[in-house]
């Protein structure tokens, strides 16, 4: 008898358990019938996705809760289908730390906790630190003085929730994400002290000297004004880092 095409074979809720990432094992998923296999996303490490699903079980009913759309099942390669039966068993979670066990916890009881303050606050060092730029950049173009200081109370706002963006991030890292070593994380981690740094640098020099776009062309206003323009291709890369562990476009 000829044996059925990877996309063909039938998988029993008890196989697709077995595909649960536990001890080397493959990491399956099933959705809307189809079996996939995601073994090699890091986003899956050991079985588990943003502390939140499991592997070896159907996701169908969780997927509707995903910030991303079921366009992402496409970058992995489809091995079965789902065999309808009893109900799949819960693949076994590994035991938490019991510092994570606690804000499981306190997110369970306060479920905005568990996603939502990263993305929350995030958007305002973002707008602050591009808007800083475009504003210095227009007072130069315009003449208008005022464009600037705008400018510089945009730089003072996104050193002020650049901290509070850093510290939630790294709260739904460890939460979420478990402390995996993925890339976009590692390229955050880099550059986020980076930003602030520069950022604190330019604020505290136009802080001192008022006038220092009123030397423009002179040495040191341009030193000041590459502090400031290199916030927007900074805020750029973290920006993009974010939005590739929110809406994955490869295979990590």
């Amino acid at each position: 008898m000829t044996e059925k095409p990877d996309q063909e074979r039938e998988f029993t809720p008890a196989e697709l358990a077995a595909g649960s990432g536990a001890d080397g094992a493959p990491v399956l998923i099933a959705f809307r019938g189809k079996v996939y296999d995601v073994t090699g996303s890091g986003l899956w490490e050991g079985g588990g996705h943003m502390d939140l699903h499991r592997a070896g079980h159907d996701l169908t009913g969780e997927f509707p809760d995903a910030p991303h759309g079921e366009e992402v099942f496409q970058r992995y390669p489809q091995v079965g289908v789902l065999k309808e039966e009893a109900p799949i068993p819960e693949a076994p979670a590994p035991k938490p730390s019991a510092a994570r066990e606690f804000w499981r916890r306190v997110v369970h009881r306060v479920p905005l906790l568990r996603r939502h303050p990263h993305p929350m606050v995030v958007h305002f060092p973002i707008v602050f630190m591009i808007a800083a730029p475009v504003f210095t950049l227009l007072s130069l173009i315009t003449g208008v003085k005022s464009f600037e200081v705008t400018g510089f109370h945009c730089l003072g706002g996104g050193l002020l929730f650049t901290p509070v963006a850093m510290v939630t991030g790294w709260f739904s890292w460890w939460l979420n994400y478990e402390s995996r070593w993925l890339r976009p994380v590692v390229v955050k981690l880099i550059l986020s002290p980076v930003l602030l740094l520069v950022g604190a640098g330019a604020f505290l020099w136009r802080y001192q000297n008022p006038e220092i776009l009123a030397q423009f062309p002179g040495g040191p206003s341009l030193v000041y004004l590459g502090l400031v323009c290199a916030l927007f291709p900074l805020v750029g890369v973290i920006g993009a880092c974010g939005a590739e562990l929110t809406f994955p476009v490869n295979h990590e």
